[in-house]
């Protein structure tokens, strides 16, 4: 068996569609000696590259997430609360993976989109140890966290996703956890909601820190991950 009939393979078994972890977990299954060489997952990358530039086996559909060429996009339905949590928390892992970050969610075991899940995309499963215990359990609780990759790692943005107006002083207040680091808090939420977060950081009490926070609806997150998708290189938000 060749490695692109083993990533195909993957494929196959996982339902059709597979993202790129995926494909490296699981690839020995069909190829056993996949991860024989140093630079074993530079060289499925270009198996993969080079079959989506000049074969017709597979297709990509999202910025790690391959499927067989007759694979039919998984639609998330908008009216689903639960599933468009989980795809704004997994359309951030992807693109803080894209612009270079380390990334974590709090929520590995959701469902993510066309059979993968949280913990297929994120790069961490646990965080760092990079302050005081108490700090790093509310961090754990944070939706998304992108991490600098340095030695020693930090958080540099967070991102809350409010599908519910009622979670949103939750959200803001476990960002607050990290507020002595230097770390950009963003609130991913539907484009309804941003008269209610404007009015919120507008209060006394978070007046300190409303610099620290930016508001981004769904829309924007899902056209900035598309058009990176379509290639286009793109500025961080």
């Amino acid at each position: 068996m060749t490695k692109i009939e083993a990533i195909e393979q993957v494929l196959k078994a996982n339902g059709g569609s597979a993202s790129l972890q995926i494909i490296y977990d699981r690839i020995e299954q069909f190829y056993p000696s996949a991860k024989s060489s140093n630079e074993w997952e530079a060289g499925i990358r270009g198996v993969l590259y080079r079959e989506l530039k000049e074969g017709s086996r597979f297709k990509k559909i999202g910025l790690s997430i391959y499927a067989l060429t007759d694979y039919q996009q998984e639609v998330v339905p908008q009216q689903d609360n639960i599933r468009i949590h989980s795809l704004m928390e997994g359309m951030c892992l992807e693109l803080g993976n894209t612009y270079k970050y380390n990334t974590y969610t709090a929520d590995p075991s959701a469902l993510y989109r066309d059979n993968t899940y949280l913990r297929n995309i994120s790069s961490m499963q646990e965080i760092p140890p990079f302050t005081y215990n108490e700090l790093v359990h509310y961090a754990k609780l944070v939706d998304v966290l992108w991490f600098s990759k340095t030695k020693l790692s930090f958080p540099k943005y967070a991102f809350e996703i409010v599908d519910s107006i009622g979670t949103l002083n939750g959200a803001i207040n476990r960002c607050l956890q990290l507020q002595h680091f230097r770390t950009k808090f963003y609130i991913v939420a539907p484009a309804c909601h941003k008269t209610k977060y404007e009015q919120t950081m507008d209060l006394e009490v978070y007046q300190p820190f409303k610099e620290m926070f930016a508001f981004k609806d769904y829309e924007e997150i899902q056209d900035k991950y598309n058009r990176l998708v379509q290639g286009n290189q793109l500025e961080w938000l």
